[in-house]
């Protein structure tokens, strides 16, 4: 009954319409100006990293001749045109929104320019710059019969030169040629000026092609076409055939670079000549050129946006608290505080410092056994894996699954998990067939009364580098039954075993799907009971079409559904008898939204639970995950005070309307930010005012379904 493809809507549209959100932001005057730009370059790479995978993996299906239809009854060929339009558009939004914040920032002295409109010392020096640090770095390359068009990495920036020599007749010799813009070198130079106040700056493939004859002596520049090329960059991983997981991964990472082209980006409209040699070589038709209007790969900017001295234009720095539960407790052992009562943490509001001391004071505390760890995504320099180092190192058993399949950070993770297996860590590189995306640690201590286990359990990575900027929780406790699970996760996930009996833990694959199914049978129950029945999902992204139908079929009898959902979301709110009682929001701001909580009324017996899983096929069947409930009450209404902050945000909510479009929230006459409120709480101060008619603003443009 609720399995309809009009009941659905593509995930891939889906998640450029997040993208535009995303962008959003940078044209919202409330965010500071080189914040504003940082926007624009999160959404330039998060639309690199669409193409590299999602974009690649449709055009692998098309290729191929393979027909499947996703839950919105769209086959690959049929997503991968609209994708083109909607990405056309979007691009096209980028560049003017860029510009709008290019032309604001000269406002404060910061001028991007080019070679030509620099004065004589500009000049001067800039030539000297170019003839020191650049020449010696770029190296052109001949296209002709003896010198086959090249192959161009991943990612990286091109110029496509068209040159001649002319005869004593006048007749014009023309030749091809490719001039790399090396990735090693700063895309954004800071050129010396006496004007006060001023900071100018030119792009390194500006200063490229303006000396570009000094590459090519004896010929004259007749054209260029800048260009970049995005390359098929998912890992060809064959776990069955694998003898070394560790040796395949690394093997998949040299081919990352070299996969099939899937998008060519050129600046302008392109030299039609030159433009079908580039696609020509690159294996790419018409329809796959994105033409940009201004510089290639706007990720450059995110590095600017930490220009010295404009402090005034980025958001006022923030330092987390100490967590709330153990504030005059700080010189206290975090195991001696764990063993009186659970703490539940916030992130980034609250500091991950504990987290970090957690495993540290383990390590190097002379009862505890052994440390027990999953490990997804890690920072290069990680306290903890130097924490799990000196453990191993001070003879305590330490298991560490370390997921070398983590996309985009298998490098580091390996490089991290070779360290550990050094220090005499055990490392399990990942399972077969899944990707284990659960966060938890297990220390166990030997204690007089016998042996404890305290168990740290998540819904973020143990990245603390990112726990700065992404929202997620967690907690510690030494409850007996949280204890037991642990053991036997981590038993179940090093070894052999059969599926245990779980006290507390939810895990995916084995019965998180089920759980969720269960959970909305209990709200649709107490709807026919005439009971309370109401349920609040936050998570990253929805889109498994068993659980969406399950909820369609709870509002269709009444259970009143609030979705905070930040990414992909294809379940469409509004139908009426179908989801009319189904709202999807989405908060897009300062911090990344990352935490998955999620909150059942049960009649009045409220369940409220915290997870490292969205509801995705992908988690749900493809990943070890966990799911945990929230027992002690001060912990349960702190989650509920926290999905009710994200609720009422009107400042960074955008509401999914029934065509798939979202909009601001409108009626409310308060300003709030859920992120806003909760670092002011942060900071022991209480952060909400009147709604300003300049904060009530619908987007730009829209995209089409």
């Amino acid at each position: 009954m609720f399995t309809s493809p009009k009941y659905y809507f593509n995930r891939e549209l889906s998640w450029l319409k997040f993208n535009q959100r995303v962008l959003l932001e940078s044209i919202d005057t409330s965010n500071p100006l080189l914040e504003r730009l940082r926007f624009l370059a999160i959404a330039s790479s998060n639309l690199d990293e669409f193409f590299m995978i999602r974009v690649a993996g449709l055009r692998h299906q098309a290729k191929n001749g393979i027909v499947k239809y996703d839950a919105a009854h769209m086959d690959a060929k049929t997503q991968l045109k609209a994708i083109d339009e909607s990405v056309q558009r979007l691009v096209s939004m980028q560049y003017k929104y860029l510009h709008v914040v290019l032309d604001s920032l000269e406002e404060h002295g910061l001028y991007f320019t080019t070679p030509t409109e620099l004065d004589e010392t500009g000049r001067d020096w800039l030539y000297r710059y170019f003839a020191e640090q650049i020449y010696p770095v770029v190296t052109p390359l001949a296209v002709d019969s003896g010198h086959p068009f090249p192959f161009l990495a991943n990612q990286t920036i091109n110029a496509i030169v068209r040159i001649f020599q002319e005869s004593p007749e006048g007749r014009k010799d023309y030749k091809i040629a490719i001039l790399p813009i090396p990735s090693v070198l700063d895309r954004i130079i800071e050129v010396p000026t006496s004007e006060k106040g001023e900071h100018r700056f030119v792009y390194l493939e500006d200063v490229i092609t303006h000396y570009a004859t000094e590459f090519f002596q004896g010929y004259s520049i007749d054209t260029y076409m800048m260009f970049r090329i995005t390359r098929d960059g998912d890992l060809e991983i064959d776990e069955e055939e694998a003898k070394d997981l560790l040796t395949e991964v690394e093997a998949s990472l040299r081919r990352r670079s070299r996969g099939d082209a899937v998008r060519l980006e050129v600046v302008g409209e392109g030299l039609p000549e030159l433009l079908s040699i580039v696609l020509d070589s690159v294996e790419l038709e018409e329809k796959d050129v994105y033409h940009i209007d201004g510089h290639l790969d706007c990720h450059m900017y995110f590095d600017f946006s930490n220009y010295p001295g404009y402090d005034d234009l980025r958001y006022k720095p923030f330092e987390p608290r100490t967590p709330m539960e153990i504030i005059g407790q700080e010189n206290t052992p975090i195991l001696d505080l764990i063993r009186e009562r659970d703490i539940f943490v916030h992130h980034p509001f609250e500091s991950f410092n504990v987290v970090e001391q957690f495993v540290a004071q383990a390590a190097g505390d002379p009862n505890v056994l052994a440390i027990k760890q999953t490990l997804y995504r890690v920072s290069g320099e990680s306290p903890i894996i130097a924490s799990l180092v000196k453990a191993a190192e001070n003879g305590k058993q330490v298991t560490v699954l370390m997921e070398v399949k983590a996309r985009f950070d298998e490098e580091n993770n390996i490089i991290m998990a070779r360290r550990l297996e050094k220090a005499g860590c055990h490392v399990i590189y990942g399972l077969k067939g899944l990707k284990t995306h659960s966060k938890i640690t297990m220390v166990v201590r030997r204690e007089e009364d016998g042996i404890r286990r305290y168990v740290h359990l998540a819904t973020g990575n143990y990245n603390g580098k990112t726990a700065r900027f992404y929202t997620d929780c967690g907690i510690f406790t030494c409850n007996d039954e949280y204890g037991d699970d642990a053991s036997r996760f981590f038993n179940l996930i090093s070894g052999y075993s059969d599926p245990p009996i779980w006290n507390q833990f939810i895990v995916a694959p084995l019965n998180l799907r089920e759980r969720i199914i269960a959970l909305i049978d209990e709200e649709i129950e107490c709807a026919k009971r005439g009971e309370e029945a109401y349920i609040i999902g936050k998570m990253n992204s929805l889109l498994d079409k068993e659980v969406i139908a399950k909820l369609y079929e709870a509002s269709s009898y009444g259970v009143k559904i609030d979705l905070i959902v930040r990414g992909i979301c294809t379940l469409r709110p509004g139908i009426a008898g179908v989801s009319d009682h189904i709202t999807v929001r989405s908060i897009v701001g300062r911090f990344l939204e990352h935490h998955r909580l999620f909150y059942f009324r049960n009649g009045g017996h409220e369940k409220i639970f915290l997870s490292s899983a969205d509801w995705m096929p992908r988690n749900l069947n493809d990943r070890v995950e966990l799911m945990i409930p929230i027992i002690y009450k001060t912990h349960k209404e702190r989650v509920k005070g926290i999905l009710e902050l994200y609720i009422k945000d009107t400042l960074k909510a955008h509401i999914m309307r029934a065509d798939g479009s979202y909009g601001k929230p409108q009626g409310q006459d308060y300003a709030i930010s859920a992120q806003e409120e909760l670092m002011a709480a942060a900071k022991g101060k209480k952060k909400k005012r009147k709604m300003t008619v300049k904060e009530r603003f619908e987007p730009m443009f829209k995209m089409k379904k």
